[in-house]
């Protein structure tokens, strides 16, 4: 007997504690701080969702994996840390893989985690369930793509994915995780040693001093200098540094959308209303943040006029700089250290800009404000775009700590102009693909990182790419508000198929009722029909934080094609048939 209870004790004594792949992907995020997860349940990583969520890390459940991906990446905006989306396998993997492709070209930190096939069956193409190789297709639409096919390796992995995120220039970041690897099993203690935390995962780059001086001695040669701040200047989170570059120099400053209330859109410096003349006219551009691309005309053509110029750029890229015309002072660095630096250069005695060249932009800011005034405050029934934006602009105003989510094209081109913003990183839109479906993936996320309400203004057109997700909003009880700009079509509800009876493709069923749709799963529904009638249910449902949309009627005459960017529509050239 003795020696059966001792034969008992020894096997108890070698028994190990014993950990899986599961437990150490969530352990190596929660070590890194990763607590929060953006996905879609489904094979192989449904478990996964459980696991992690009966470890403490919030999973937030969406109805499409494009979605989901699009709150990851502006999480990461948001926060500076990677945003984490969750996909299963090739359909899946697919339609997380376009909000990783957005990541990337707007410079925000996002990881996609997703499930994917065995590799002895991928490789020899043998059919398997939702078959893909998916590291190879990710890897050119990403900053980096990395595949785990040991446990062991999982906390190097996530340690990788989290540096290449947010290092240097952010972007996106692809973690394939093959079915096998969940379920394979190691010892706990050498799990938890084969964990990483990541150290200064995205360190200072400081700009070379020389690099500093020749941007300086450029602006002191400057009769009409100016500031743009893009969104890269917001995501630096270099907010009072910015606004002293500013204030110092006596420079306007003209924010690309994202990067409004960076400094208030109120400050006098603002070029934001005077944006044609200060492009044409100024002589010398300081680019913080923001990229010469197509939102820019690219540097040159009719909207830069015909005075010469000269570009000083900060960015962290160097590929960036010269990549449409040239940089006479390249400026190698983060915003941060790049814009202190500046400001220790600049010393004491700094000559501000001319006050001729200062006030004839505030003069211009002025005569358009006031000009634009007056259609801001009809109140006509169906509404124009004014009018209703004239209301959100005041609620806004006197909101100033809400989040403005924005899409469209119409909606999103009159939005930008009209609403004020305040205060940094309120404002969120389509970047620079310019896309449409970001909406309500960003409400989302922006509810849940900054616990700020949300006010989310979109086309009806812009609304369709991802309207199912007011349930997620629903489900999760969060502070959002959504008005739908509704005129009946893409641009306009007018538009007439002149051959047929099928619809032309830019129109819409008539008389829609989106608000219909919150209501249909808990949340409140308004239909409102002139801008006092939304102005009353914005601040009725900014007032109670419950998730309702207000289905705003617009005229649908209102609106111009594809916005301000009409010009980018090919022209036919031929004759049409008799």
């Amino acid at each position: 007997m003795t020696a059966i209870v001792q034969s008992i004790a020894n096997a108890a004594d070698t028994e190990q504690e014993l950990t899986d792949g599961f437990h150490l992907v969530i352990d190596a995020l929660k070590l890194n701080g990763l607590t929060t997860i953006y996905g879609v349940p489904g094979i192989p990583i449904t478990d996964f969702g459980r696991m992690a969520q009966a470890e403490g890390i919030r999973v937030l459940s969406f109805r499409h994996e494009q979605a989901a991906g699009y709150a990851a990446s502006i999480a990461g905006y948001l926060t500076k840390k990677p945003g984490v989306c969750l996909t299963v396998s090739a359909p899946g993997f697919l339609n997380g893989l376009t909000a990783l492709a957005h990541a990337t070209t707007n410079c925000f930190p996002m990881i996609l985690i997703s499930g994917s096939s065995e590799r002895e069956i991928v490789d020899l193409q043998q059919g398997d369930y939702e078959e893909m190789d998916q590291l190879a297709i990710a890897k050119p639409l990403c900053k980096a793509a990395f595949r785990v096919l040991h446990a062991a390796d999982i906390g190097i992995a996530v340690a990788r994915a989290i540096r290449a995120a947010v290092s240097g220039r952010p972007g996106g970041v692809y973690l394939d995780l093959p079915a096998k690897l969940f379920g394979q099993v190691m010892e706990a203690e050498a799990g938890r040693k084969s964990l990483v935390k990541v150290i200064d995962a995205a360190p200072a780059q400081l700009p070379a001093p020389d690099s500093i001086k020749r941007a300086l001695d450029v602006l002191k040669s400057a009769k009409k200098p100016l500031i743009i701040l893009g969104k890269g200047a917001a995501y630096a989170q270099a907010d009072e540094a910015v606004k002293a570059l500013v204030e110092k120099s006596g420079i306007p400053f003209l924010p690309m959308s994202m990067a409004k209330g960076l400094l208030p859109d109120t400050h006098p410096l603002c070029a934001g209303a005077a944006r044609s003349t200060v492009l044409k006219d100024s002589d010398v551009v300081m680019l913080i943040g923001a990229r010469l691309n197509w939102l820019l005309s690219h540097g040159k053509g009719k909207s830069w006029g015909d005075a010469p110029k000269k570009f000083i750029q900060i960015d962290i890229e160097p590929k960036e700089m010269d990549s449409n015309v040239e940089i006479v002072a390249p400026v190698v660095g983060d915003i941060g250290s790049c814009v202190a630096a500046l400001l220790d250069g600049m010393g004491s005695n700094w000559q501000a800009a001319p006050a001729e060249w200062t006030g004839s932009v505030a003069k211009k800011r002025e005569e358009n404000v006031a000009k634009m005034a007056p259609r801001l405050m009809n109140n006509n029934s169906p509404m124009d775009y004014h009018g209703a934006l004239g209301v959100l602009r005041t609620i806004i105003k006197e909101r100033p700590d809400a989040i403005l989510v924005n899409e469209g094209a119409n909606t999103l081109d009159l939005a930008r102009g009209i609403i004020d913003m305040y205060q940094p990183r309120k404002r969120i839109d389509v970047g620079t693909w310019g896309i449409m479906g970001i909406g309500m993936g960003y409400c989302i996320a922006a509810a849940i990182e900054t616990g700020k309400p949300v006010l989310a203004v979109e086309g009806d057109s812009a609304f369709g790419f991802s309207g199912m997700e007011v349930e997620t909003i629903c489900r999760y009880n969060l502070p959002v508000c959504i008005v739908v700009f509704n005129n009946d079509g893409i641009y306009r509800g007018t538009d007439v198929n002149a051959v047929g009876d099928d619809p032309a493709p830019t129109v819409f069923v008539k008389g829609s009722r989106y608000d219909k749709m919150m209501e249909a799963f808990g949340g409140v529904g308004i239909n409102a029909t002139s801008p006092d009638e939304l102005k009353r249910a914005v601040n009725a449902a900014m007032d109670s934080g419950k998730p309702t949309l207000i289905n705003a009627v617009i005229d649908p005459a209102a609106g111009s094609e594809s916005g301000r960017i009409g010009n980018l529509n090919p022209q036919s050239v031929l004759k049409k048939k008799k």
